[in-house]
């Protein structure tokens, strides 16, 4: 906690030599403090509750406080309700610090799913999450979805292929003593997702997806990264961020509005085989946009730092909710009744409340009824009911949010299933706004419960379809005997806390 509060004091330092209100910087000083209790209070990222509090304060608020003091700019600049903005983030994360306190008291000390797959059947359960998953993925882009349809029911379920690349790294590091980290089905299920839905789907989540499923997976086993393997990783974050986030916001305007594969591949080899013009098209938009008076919280467009915090989105929506726009609680209720499966509701309306926001801030043409636009979970909270969202409704959802996730899966470096919940909150914590946090808790635990039940008993037999038969020598039973120079790697019931 000293180097944390050494680190936020440095930050306020550099904020006030630039000119920044003292309020503001007090109230980010305090955010990051409290930030750092409620993240150590939930267990870190040993629990799916601590990944949830790391991705939003992270992703939705310090990383833009740390890009605009790196870059000498105020960090009180281009928003509109500067303090009144950081002291619904302060509000936010002390909501959560209770609801993290509470859901402790409340969550279960033997996870419900906590052994679902020996270690000596987890390589079969990899591999028949790899199958699984790409024969979905095959019959969801063949055949057409209806809703209420059983295909769009295992479609709301289906996590296999980020599974298969969770397993696959988990059971490859224990088997290897941390020798290796990868092995066959995940590097493959890992291109079948950066492939079929990122690169053909023009999709930056989904680009990645496989590196963080891997990330969740290799820390918890406490997997030593090599200077190699990190030089690797860094040019293909740099490759990533400065080609393929372009390709892919440029690519959503000429995808094909059936979904047509075919048509969406002759986009992405043509995209593809002029990435610095598609570069060139992407900043031209963004600094059209700084013209326009709609940039974000830089001076001048920082490409996917843009999209990395919450801080500049939030205030127009706090903004737009100071001066009287206050929506009400009718998108809570929405979101629980959203629960109703298609079967018995067939009309069930698709909530989709971020693009009615965007409306409000002036982000959106008048037309445009399809875009959706993130905001965080504290901003939309203080859009609903001002306060009482943020410091009531809020910490209620996240109860229940953390109590179901962290008593399904319980501590991640005994079994992986709080694996894949830290790996979809990356997303869900700094921009699913309170729907995302309602979604999560019901048809994420749903879908989480449903995979770890299919990969303890049904998907080691479809493993082993593929595999064939496999020899003692290739089981790994549990036992690692680490190799000279190589870091110790946990294994279930070693040095973990219930």
């Amino acid at each position: 906690m000293l180097l944390l509060g050494a680190f936020a004091a440095l930050i306020v330092l550099l904020e006030q030599i630039q000119g920044t209100s003292f309020a503001f910087s007090m109230l980010a000083f305090l955010f990051i403090v409290v930030a750092g209790v409620t993240f150590n209070l939930a267990g870190g990222l040993t629990r799916p509750s601590g990944g949830y509090v790391f991705f939003y304060s992270v992703l939705g608020v310090i990383l833009g406080l740390v890009s605009k003091a790196m870059l000498g700019e105020r960090a009180d600049s281009n928003l509109q309700q500067p303090v009144l903005t950081m002291a619904v983030f302060l509000g936010g994360i002390l909501a959560m610090l209770v609801a993290v306190y509470v859901s402790r008291q409340l969550t279960r000390r033997r996870a419900f799913l906590q052994n679902a797959v020996p270690p000596e059947r987890m390589q079969d359960a990899t591999l028949g999450c790899l199958l699984t998953g790409s024969t979905l993925y095959v019959f969801g882009s063949l055949l057409p979805i209806a809703g209420g349809s059983v295909l769009s029911a295992l479609n709301q379920l289906n996590r296999f292929m980020q599974l298969a690349i969770i397993l696959g790294v988990t059971h490859q590091i224990r088997k290897s003593g941390g020798a290796r980290s990868v092995n066959a089905p995940a590097l493959m299920a890992s291109l079948i997702i950066f492939v079929s839905i990122g690169i053909l789907g023009f999709s930056k989540e989904a680009m990645l997806t496989p590196l963080l499923c891997w990330f969740v997976a290799a820390g918890a086993q406490r997997y030593r990264v090599t200077l190699p393997q990190i030089a690797v990783g860094g040019l293909g974050l740099w490759l990533m961020f400065y080609y393929l986030v372009p390709y892919s916001q440029d690519g959503r305007n000429y995808r094909s509005e059936s979904g047509s594969i075919s048509e969406n591949f002759q986009t992405a080899v043509s995209l593809l085989s002029h990435l610095d013009l598609v570069r060139d098209r992407y900043e031209e938009t963004a600094r059209y946009e700084a013209t326009q008076g709609t940039a974000g919280y830089f001076n001048r467009p920082q490409g996917i730092f843009d999209r990395l915090q919450m801080i500049s989105v939030d205030d127009r929506l706090i903004d737009v909710t100071e001066r009287g726009a206050v929506f009400g609680l009718t998108p809570i209720l929405v979101d629980f009744e959203n629960f109703i499966p298609h079967i018995f509701w067939p009309d069930k309306p698709t909530p989709f409340y971020g693009n009615a926001f965007a409306h409000e801030i002036g982000g959106l043409d008048a037309e445009d009824t399809t875009t959706g636009v993130s905001f965080s979970p504290s901003g939309e909270a203080f859009h609903l009911a001002r306060w009482v969202g943020v410091l009531v409704v809020a910490p209620l959802i996240w109860i229940l949010l953390f109590v179901t996730m962290d008593s399904l899966c319980g501590d991640v470096r005994r079994s992986p299933w709080g694996l894949l919940v830290i790996a979809l909150f990356a997303h869900v914590a700094p921009e699913g706004m309170l729907d995302g946090a309602i979604y999560t808790f019901g048809y994420g635990s749903l879908s989480v419960l449903f995979g770890a039940l299919a990969s303890a008993y049904v998907m080691p037999g479809r493993g082993r379809l593929v595999a064939g038969a496999r020899t003692r020598f290739d089981v790994d039973r549990g036992g690692v005997r680490p190799r000279p120079k190589r870091v110790a790697v946990l294994q279930a019931g070693e040095g973990a806390t219930g």
